[in-house]
């Protein structure tokens, strides 16, 4: 397993690094995770489209990604998230459906071992035990989203999960329409064009005054 800053090989494994970016009762068992396949672990830069992927080449190796900026919650369960379909590309070498049933079964029992107080604050462990019920994408989910977004260090950020469907809002300084929501995306509709845009739940965006 190798780990990095994105753009140059760090020498850290990822039993050194996984230690600065989760809570201390957790260390161990995502280390305990790393032990489990052969994959190389990178850190971003904080990205506006994704918090991490998973991606397989065509040798069959694998990679996960996590942002670096994330607080320590959302970095372990975007962390385990990602890891889920990791453990699915090896149990199931034949293509399945991202977010399907496989996933699913994966994230759910990768995670239950942490839906623990000593983990997650109470007002995360709540939303985070509902949504564990039939998971998805956190962005997608408002009130795991919230509780998550207020332990960010710049938590006076708005994101497009903030913003109520048919307000306007500003995006790279042109004005839209939230409009309907799709999984971890939202069709929005550009005021000056009328043209139609699919923009991430978690872009940085301003309200309108």
């Amino acid at each position: 397993m190798k780990t990095g800053d994105g753009r140059q090989k760090s020498s850290l494994s990822i039993d050194q690094v996984i230690g600065d970016f989760v809570p201390e009762n957790a260390v161990e068992y995502c280390q305990e995770l790393a032990s489990r396949h052969n994959f190389r672990f990178i850190l971003r830069k904080e990205r506006q489209t994704k918090l991490g992927d998973f991606r397989r080449d065509r040798q069959n190796n694998f990679t996960i990604t996590v942002n670096r900026n994330l607080n320590q919650y959302q970095f372990l369960i975007t962390f385990v998230h990602e890891y889920a379909h990791l453990d699915v590309a090896v149990k199931h070498p034949k293509s399945v459906k991202a977010h399907g049933r496989e996933w699913k079964h994966s994230f759910k029992n990768l995670m239950l071992p942490l839906l623990r107080s000593d983990v997650f604050p109470d007002d995360i462990l709540r939303p985070l035990a509902r949504h564990m019920r039939n998971p998805k994408a956190t962005a997608s989910d408002p009130l795991l989203w919230s509780a998550l977004q207020g332990y960010n260090l710049n938590n006076g950020a708005l994101t497009l999960a903030d913003i109520a469907e048919d307000e306007i809002f500003l995006f790279k300084k042109r004005a839209f329409i939230k409009n309907k929501k799709r999984r971890t995306r939202v069709l929005c509709t550009e005021v000056k064009n009328g043209k139609q845009y699919l923009i991430p739940l978690i872009a940085e965006v301003e309200r309108v005054d």
